[in-house]
């Protein structure tokens, strides 16, 4: 059995912790390794004398984030603009502000989202042109995603470093060696994808020149394409030319790069009674949160995955989490297909579609708590309204997922499904038969109410009980709530009154007045 250390950055005269006051949570007959967790101080940062303290991250700081947390200002507002123009998107129809909204705690408030060919934001957003599915995973919160301690993107982490230099990127992606070189970082590369996904951004083939090329595997192209449309706007060409006064061609590279800039410093949140509480502020936590804190540093093991500064450890992990919606097309499994006649595979086996490593199936990334009161609904596909019942999930996952109610899950109704059909050499996408849709909305739930299938997920989970009385999980609440940076509730104000394009900007943006 392999034993690994991961811990909270050491400074010089820190000190240790203990090892012995963390419980180890992961079980070591199912994956063969045991996490245990160091804690340093950093002797400058004054904290209260007990066994927490030894265990606390430091307070962030600019040098823990892209830039030194300050991009160049004219990167950052041209990140600005095409964060909130539909302009990147095939049919100019979504933005990426539409499902990673700043009023909604950078995310948009459902389970699964709408995305290409939907109208409206958060829980009244609905189809308009038709939709072939729902997003199949939940869209992630983006707070303090510029932080450079981070090594992967998406919530089975496709794409990251390549330390390895196997391409010229830098980066291990889906795209491999097509992904071009020059991004910045991690979080520049991440950029490059959202608007090759057909139900996220890009639309359908036959229905813009982007998706085509993305259906038929010429992401180059693609990309290539959504430059030139770019290079096309005056206005676009004025802020790129600020940007990047050097170069003399408008790159999606360079749209990556400007919008890695923009979010690293506008979803930077660091302004919590937490972060007050690791700066040295010994009152910023009420009682509750504080016992909240022993807990989740001690007895409930929270910190054995959710470590250091940001709450995570960049990990992934199989925790039993239900799944609906109509997952990623994993698995071998074709009992949706022989009952309804659409799709194939259902099920989403997260990191494993990645490594390939049994140890990875059904293992997703552990996500950052920073502001978690504010990003629900939760889980990677967010079967879970309310964070209270996110947590006891945790304290027996198998348990949990035997007695979850699929049918609690609040998913925006799909007005419109649209689906691939033939015509002669032509290719169409028609409504779906009327007759055919009851069939078609079995995937929503189907693979939560599959025996087989849910026991694979049971089969897979790798986390331990855990006992906490009733009062100890309000107290655990409490740190949780103690997170929340109290100017994460609403940044509707990064959203630009217009943008280059002319288009709507996504989501809309505040009156004139604010």
């Amino acid at each position: 059995m392999s034993v690994f250390k991961t811990g909270i950055r050491a400074e010089a005269g820190g000190r240790r912790g203990s090892l012995a006051s963390l419980p180890a949570r992961v079980l070591p007959a199912a994956t063969g390794t045991v996490l245990l967790i160091v804690g340093t101080l950093d002797s400058a940062h004054a904290q209260p004398e007990s066994a927490l303290s030894s265990l606390l991250p430091l307070a962030l700081v600019d040098s823990d984030f892209l830039y030194d947390g300050k991009p160049k200002a004219e990167l950052f507002e041209l990140g600005r603009n095409l964060f909130f123009d539909p302009i990147l998107s095939g049919n100019r129809n979504i933005s990426c502000g539409t499902c990673h909204d700043p009023a909604r705690g950078t995310s948009d408030g459902v389970a699964l989202s709408i995305g290409e060919g939907g109208t409206g934001f958060g829980d009244k957003r609905g189809t308009a042109d038709g939709v072939t599915e729902r997003i199949p995973r939940n869209a992630q919160a983006l707070w303090n995603i510029g932080a450079k301690e981070y090594r992967s993107m998406f919530h089975d982490g496709r794409v990251e470093p390549d330390p390895l230099a196997t391409f010229d990127s830098g980066f291990w992606s889906p795209a491999r060696e097509h992904l071009p070189a020059g991004l910045d970082n991690l979080l520049a590369a991440q950029a490059m994808f959202p608007v090759l996904s057909a139900t996220e951004m890009a639309g359908q083939k036959g229905e813009n020149p982007i998706a085509t090329a993305i259906a038929e595997d010429r992401v180059t192209d693609a990309w290539n394409l959504l430059a030139a449309r770019l290079a096309g706007q005056s206005q676009y060409r004025d802020l790129f030319n600020a940007a990047f006064p050097d170069e003399n061609k408008i790159t999606m590279v360079q749209a990556a790069n400007a919008l890695a800039a923009f979010q690293s410093l506008a979803f930077r949140s660091d302004q919590s009674a937490f972060d007050h509480f690791i700066a040295g502020d010994h009152t910023a936590l009420s009682h509750a949160a504080r016992n909240g804190a022993d807990l989740f540093y001690g007895k409930a093991g929270c910190a054995s995955c959710h470590s250091g500064a940001l709450l995570t450890d960049h990990d992934f992990h199989a925790i039993a989490v239900p799944q609906i919606g109509p997952g990623k097309g994993h698995g071998g499994d074709t009992s949706y297909w022989r009952a309804s006649g659409f799709g194939l595979h259902t099920e989403d086996e997260g990191r494993y579609h990645v490594t390939f490593e049994m140890d990875d199936l059904f293992a997703f990334r552990t996500p950052s708590l920073r502001n978690v009161s504010l990003t629900g609904p939760w889980g990677h596909d967010g079967v879970f309204n309310d964070l209270e019942a996110m947590v006891r999930h945790h304290l027996d996952s198998v348990a949990s997922l035997e007695v979850f109610d699929a049918n609690d899950v609040l998913l925006p109704p799909l007005g419109r499904i649209i689906e691939q059909a033939g015509d002669g050499s032509e290719l169409n996408f028609l409504p779906v038969n009327p007759e055919r849709r009851p069939a078609f909305d079995l995937r929503d739930r189907w693979v939560h109410g599959a025996d087989e299938l849910r026991n694979r997920i049971a089969n897979a989970n790798t986390l331990a009980p855990v006992q906490l009385e009733k009062p100890e999980l309000a107290e655990l609440m409490a740190f949780l709530d103690s997170l929340t940076d109290p100017t994460a509730n609403d940044r509707s104000a990064l959203i630009p009154q217009i943008v280059p394009s002319g288009l709507e900007p996504q989501p809309t943006p505040l009156e004139p007045d604010g």
